[in-house]
Order: C-alpha cells, then sequence, then structure tokens
C-alpha cells in the first residue's frame, strides 16, 4: 500500500482496518530522519519484545493497549501516547483491538 498524499487531511483511525488474528500497518510518510507508521491490532494480537536504535513514540488513536519497556508494563488507551527509549527492550500487546500511529525519529 503506498503512502497517502501530501497536504490533504488524514483520517488515520480510518486509514488502516482490523484483520482478524493480525496485525495490520501502513506506512503514513518515510525520510531519512524518520517514518511514521499507522498500525492496527486485533485483541490479543501484538508485537514481541524487541529493541530499536533510536526513539519511537507511540500514541494510541483508538482502543487499549500494554506496552512494556525493560520490563515494566504501562496501560494505554484512547488518546494517550509513551515514547520507548531507544535501545530499551519493548513490546506491545493489545488488551481489546486498538490502534496506533509509530512516530520513530533517527537522529
Amino acid at each position: 500500500m503506498s503512502t497517502p498524499p501530501k497536504s490533504q487531511v488524514l483520517r488515520l483511525a480510518e486509514m488502516a482496518g482490523y484483520q482478524e488474528g493480525a496485525v495490520v500497518s501502513r506506512q503514513i510518510t518515510k525520510a531519512d530522519a524518520g517514518n511514521v507508521t499507522l498500525f492496527a491490532f486485533d485483541k490479543e494480537q501484538g508485537l514481541s519484545e524487541h529493541t530499536a536504535p533510536f526513539d519511537a513514540l507511540v500514541h494510541v488513536l483508538e482502543g487499549e493497549a500494554e506496552v512494556t519497556i525493560s520490563g515494566q508494563p504501562f496501560i494505554l488507551g484512547t488518546g494517550d501516547a509513551i515514547i520507548m527509549p531507544a535501545n530499551e527492550p519493548h513490546a506491545l500487546k493489545a488488551r481489546q483491538k486498538f490502534k496506533m500511529l509509530l512516530t520513530m525519529i533517527r537522529a
């Protein structure tokens, strides 16, 4: 799926649909300095623990997720956001269906 055209209003929560038993992602924008990706998680789906070399901002658009950073769980709901620090292990799991915007800055 291609990135959306620039200079138009984006209804982010509508740009990625849920799929049963799956995680759906859609790249919103990408540049050398970083990228923005939209995710839709079905209930109980997630991303296993991993690290990334850059900070990443998770912004929950709808639903509820558990974000674990360096072993500490955080519950995020619609409108909540958290920064996952570079080089710290983190994981995400949908407590219910949820959509998030992930912003990673490579600097």
